[in-house]
Order: C-alpha cells, then structure tokens, then sequence
C-alpha cells in the first residue's frame, strides 16, 4: 500500500512539473499566433514522420528479437513489434512502466521468463544510452561555437560577470567547494559500510551492476552485425521523425541535418526525463533550442514542440491501443486452447 501512495505522489509531483515546464514555453506567446503556426503546418511531412516513426518502432521490435533469440526463446516480430507499442502506451502514465510492461504483455503472450526478457530490456537500454552520449558528444564537437556559445550566455558569462566585480565572494565560494567536497570524501572513506546498507546506495549499484550486465550481453552476442544493423536503422528513423517536421513550418524549414541532430540528440533528454511522455520536458528543451541556437521565434519554435510531440503522442496512443487489443485476443486464444 505504502508503495502504491509513493507512485501515485511521484506521479503527481512530475506531472506538476510538466506543467511548470509548459507554462514557462508559452507563458510569453500570444496563443493565436500560436495556433495559426499549427494551423497552416504542411501535414504531410508530419504524416511522413509517423511513417518514420512506424519504422523505428518495427527496427526496435527486430532488434530486441535478435536479444531474445540470444537467451534461446524465439518470437515473432510482429508480437514484439504489439509488446513494444503497449510499453511506449503505458510510458505516457508512467515513466519506465513501459519496459516492465512490454516485458510482461510478451512474457504472457509468448510464454517466455519475464526475468528474461527484463535483463534484454536493459541490454538494449544501456546501449541506446551509450548511442545518445556519442550523438550528443558529436552534436558539441560539431557545432563547438553555437553550442559552446549558447552554454557561454547561460552559464559562464553570468557567473563570471559576477565574479570580476567581487574576487572575494568567489574566493569564499571556491573554498566552501573544497571543504564540502574533502568532507564528503572523508564520509566515503570511512562510513563506506554504513552506506552500502542506504537504499539509494543501493540503487546506484544496482544502475552499475545493470549496466555492466548489459554491456557483457551485447558482448556475446552471436549475431552482433544484425543488432548493430537494426541499431543504426532504429537511429536513423529518429532522426528522419525529427527532421521532416521542420519542412511543416516555414520558420524551420530552412535548418540544416546538422540541426536535426541537434533536435534529436538534446530532445531526447526531454523524452527520458522522468515526466509522463516527456510533456513539458520535451516542449521546453527543444523551443529553447530552435530559439537559443537558431533564432527561431518563440512562437514558431514552440509550435515545432508541439507539433512534434502531439503527433507522435497521438501515435502511440492510436497504435498502443490496437496493439494491446491485439494481444489480449492472442493470450485469450492461446488460453482457450489449452483448456
């Protein structure tokens, strides 16, 4: 019970944020402005886009088959491909549902360990972690001066606009840093076994040792070329859903593939924050992009949000919603059958 009340107050506190966050992306915009850019968006890029996105997912689905057949248990793509949606669904309640989920939906359906499909759940995750990192590590390198310039007028310009007017405050500053730093140092050192029995000590082993493992599966996989294949087909497809959006608005039309991976690699952060579905999240990392980066006007930079997000958010609801339908028929046959 006491579970039960701590997932539905985190639910609300991240829902709570997401609303912050989509108040602060259109606190300033005239709403009518607003809706004409929505209004008069080319729809077909943005169909387009959905069909990128339908790839995506089918990549993912033969991607986790290639993990599944590892383990020793074989599947159809499309059952994957049902499972896979219904996780995205259950993701727009609540975050990280959808991988006990999609886990839970095949294991019922297809008769497989679900401890099995979970630990090549988290196989596929770290990778994809690892993916994002590079793209945004590449994004930086690339775009060195626009991003090194934007990070400059958010954060060191001000500190240090501050900082040339009292040397002392920041000298204070600095040795306050070292000392809590030293300080926590010495509480590792020495209260080490004491924290190992924290829960959030725990967790943060856990998140290594899961890592870890999914790393070495990835390591001994037999068919590494068709995983790497579906890896860099399921990256592309993001990227194409990202990028032909722009071609809807006429504000953004003009951006480059470069810009597009910008879009995909920071806008990710916004759909893995743990807000329900990225809502809010999403909205704010990616105008502040389209506006800080590119000089896109607020009003057009959140519609691209919207317009982005809604879309592919229809998507999944549309889509999760058959594909869960679809697989309770499937269970309840294969019920009926061995009865």
């Amino acid at each position: 019970m006491k579970k039960k009340i701590l997932s539905v107050i985190k639910f609300i506190f991240f829902i709570l944020i997401g609303i912050a966050l989509l108040w602060l992306v259109f606190r300033k915009i005239d709403i009518h402005v607003l809706l004409e850019e929505i209004y008069h968006a080319n729809y077909w890029w943005i169909g387009l886009s959905i069909i990128f996105a339908i790839f995506s997912h089918i990549a993912r689905a033969v991607r986790w088959n290639i993990l599944i057949n590892q383990l020793g248990y074989q599947t159809r793509t499309s059952t994957t491909f049902y499972s896979v949606m219904v996780g995205y669904l259950a993701n727009l309640a609540f975050p990280r549902l959808g991988e006990v989920t999609r886990c839970g939906v095949l294991s019922k359906t297809e008769k497989i360990p679900f401890d099995s499909l979970f630990g090549s759940v988290v196989a596929e995750r770290v990778f994809d972690f690892i993916i994002l990192m590079l793209i945004i590590i590449g994004t930086i390198v690339f775009q060195l001066n626009l991003v090194g310039g934007f990070v400059n007028r958010l954060i060191f310009e001000p500190i240090f606009s501050k900082a040339q007017s009292n040397y002392l405050t920041m000298l204070y500053v600095v040795i306050f840093i070292v000392i809590i730093v030293l300080f926590c140092l010495f509480l590792i050192r020495y209260l080490k076994s004491r924290f190992k029995k924290n829960h959030f000590y725990e967790k943060i082993e856990d998140f290594i040792k899961g890592f870890l493992d999914g790393l070495k599966t990835i390591k001994n996989l037999k068919n590494k070329s068709g995983f790497f294949l579906w890896t860099f087909v399921l990256w592309l497809m993001y990227f194409l859903m990202t990028y032909v959006v722009f071609f809807s608005m006429e504000a953004t039309s003009g951006l480059t593939v470069i810009d597009g991976i910008t879009v995909l690699a920071l806008g990710s952060l916004g759909m893995v924050a743990p807000v329900p579905g990225g809502i809010g999240s999403y909205h704010f990392i990616v105008k502040a992009i389209l506006f800080e980066l590119y000089g896109i006007s607020s009003a057009a930079a959140a519609s691209y949000a919207t317009i982005m997000h809604s879309s592919q958010t229809i998507f999944v609801i549309f889509v999760g919603a058959i594909s869960y339908f679809i697989l309770f028929t499937i269970s309840k046959k294969s019920k009926n059958a061995t009865t």
